[in-house]
């Protein structure tokens, strides 16, 4: 069984789905935002390797090609966006400034918990880049000399917490406006806090959009500067 597991080209996509499948029905079903279908399949993946005693480079072989679906996914965070480009140009002062903000929050944090708990240059490094896509951030910790691997949990992580508990956050702060729920989003959490400001609305997967690239190349600034002061 493990032989045809490892040999075989589909078992990474297929049980990758089939935990995405069974996050999804769990969230309909019970409603419970720690119920995340990417946290869920991450969950089922795990604990499918290590019963049936599959390695990870045998189920990458076959997973691997669900990576290739991503960049036309990233593209299609456009069409919210353009579908909102007046609003856009009405608000951009407030935008670029709320994103700002945002990236720096969290440049800045990561530097006073490194400093707190004694973390060398390259653990620190390696975190800065959390709060964006994983493509940029692997850049980023590579060229600063971060741990690359640990970079992608750590953006997994971030975006999945995000996602979690984003919009539970945004009620104990009594954030309404649309616009500063995407941009909260999208800033702190990248792609998957934006599936979780289109569920909220229009407008916030728009601005959510927006926030994950301006985001992106804000924190490629921000952590070049940040790097030196650890």
């Amino acid at each position: 069984m493990k032989n045809l597991l490892c040999n075989s080209l589909f078992f990474g996509v297929a049980i990758s789905i089939i935990g995405y499948e069974i996050g999804l029905s769990l969230k309909r079903k019970f409603k419970w935002s720690i119920l995340n279908p990417l946290l869920i399949s991450i969950i089922i993946v795990i604990a499918s390797l290590l019963v049936l005693k599959v390695d990870y480079d045998s189920y990458y072989s076959g997973a691997k090609y669900l990576s290739y679906l991503l960049t036309p996914a990233t593209v299609c965070l456009a069409i919210p966006l353009y579908q909102q480009l007046e609003l856009l140009k009405s608000n951009w002062k407030a935008i670029i400034a709320g994103i700002t903000a945002g990236v720096i929050t969290s440049l800045t944090t990561v530097l006073i918990l490194c400093f707190i708990f004694h973390f060398n240059h390259a653990q620190y490094v390696t975190l800065l880049p959390k709060s964006i896509t994983t493509a940029i951030g692997m850049g980023i910790s590579e060229e600063l000399g971060g741990i690359v691997t640990i970079t992608v949990a750590v953006i997994i992580i971030t975006g999945v917490f995000g996602n979690i508990i984003g919009e539970f956050v945004l009620r104990i702060f009594v954030i309404e406006n649309k616009i500063a729920k995407g941009l909260a989003l999208g800033t702190a959490s990248h792609a998957i806090g934006t599936v979780k400001a289109m569920e909220l609305g229009e407008i916030e997967g728009a601005m959510s959009s927006l926030a994950i690239v301006v985001s992106g190349l804000l924190t490629v600034i921000g952590a070049s500067i940040f790097c030196n002061f650890l």
